[in-house]
């Protein structure tokens, strides 16, 4: 049994819940909490459903490890469920969840502190779904969701706004965040703690990095390190590390650019969020860069769980 475990014994692994994000977060729940187990902890997962508060009081873990994705379980609420019972929890606190959750507020607080973010507008639904409201090429966003769930592009010259606006199934809210669209290419960077990991290219085979590409068998591929120059890779390690301490993250984030290379050298980057759980399995981006700097999945897990607290 390895020394962190015989201080943390009995890890509660949050997984599941009920957001669009569910499935991703059951794959990340059930790949941390057999890590965790091989690390020589004693792991209980729990699928997360509305009576989280009373199973985490009745089971009293040592620590909660929070692989939820999405609404409610990103966004802060969860988050102030383990405060109020005083059960350490992994990744961001309250106020970086809902900061960073909240596509709008994150992106002021991002040119508050001088990061590249592109123009956008927050419109009334119904007006988008009328008339364009920015002229395309634009992406449509839901302002807090995750894994590009409810993202559109509308392409330059389209005549109309797309005909999903219209759909009452597709967005729970009433506004949606309209931001011009920057051509070019997509990077991630980590951020573990105080370090920047890497940057990875993430080439979609489907034509957009959306939900399919993300999650589905040959939906897209990952290169580490991304093939770009070394001005723009040493940037990108910075503006992720200063878009984590930005919103006060903690623990472990992700922070996704656009690099537009399209009409001159080096190009420049858009920072478009920070995913403060972003999916951790052996093969998603974070665990990719944590193995790429030598850490494998197993010490990756070990070491949020050792970071994990209260008031974060």
């Amino acid at each position: 049994m390895s020394e962190s475990s015989s201080k943390v014994s009995h890890v509660a692994v949050l997984k599941g819940g009920w957001s669009a994000e569910r499935e991703v977060s059951l794959v990340t729940g059930q790949a941390c909490a057999q890590a965790l187990r091989e690390e020589g902890y004693r792991v209980t997962e729990i699928d997360v459903d509305r009576h989280i508060a009373s199973v985490l009081s009745d089971l009293r873990p040592d620590i909660a490890f929070n692989g939820l994705h999405g609404q409610w379980g990103e966004d802060g609420c969860a988050q102030g469920i383990m405060e109020t019972l005083e059960i350490p929890y992994t990744h961001s606190g309250v106020l970086a969840s809902a900061l960073a959750m909240d596509k709008v507020r994150a992106k002021e607080i991002f040119r508050s502190a001088q990061l590249p973010v592109e123009e956008s507008i927050v419109v009334k639904l119904e007006d988008a779904a009328a008339r364009h409201q920015m002229k395309p090429p634009y992406v449509i966003k839901p302002i807090a969701e995750g894994s590009s769930v409810g993202v559109y592009i509308v392409p330059e010259g389209a005549e109309r706004p797309p005909a999903v606006l219209s759909d009452p199934t597709k967005f729970s809210d009433d506004v949606i965040m309209i931001e011009k669209f920057v051509p070019g290419r997509e990077l991630t960077v980590s951020v573990m703690g105080d370090k920047a990991l890497a940057v990875t290219e993430i080439v979609s085979h489907r034509g957009f990095y959306d939900y399919a590409a993300k999650y589905e068998a040959g939906g897209s591929s990952h290169e580490v390190p991304a093939e770009i120059p070394e001005s723009v890779r040493d940037a990108a390690l910075e503006i992720a590390l200063k878009a984590h301490r930005s919103l006060g993250c903690r623990g472990v984030s992700r922070t996704d650019f656009r690099y537009d290379d399209t009409n001159s050298d080096p190009g420049r980057l858009v920072v478009l969020e920070i995913n403060t759980q972003p999916g951790m399995t052996p093969t998603s981006l974070v665990p990719e860069q944590a193995a790429y700097v030598g850490l494998s999945f197993g010490k990756l897990v070990r070491w949020m769980v050792e970071d994990a607290s209260c008031l974060r």
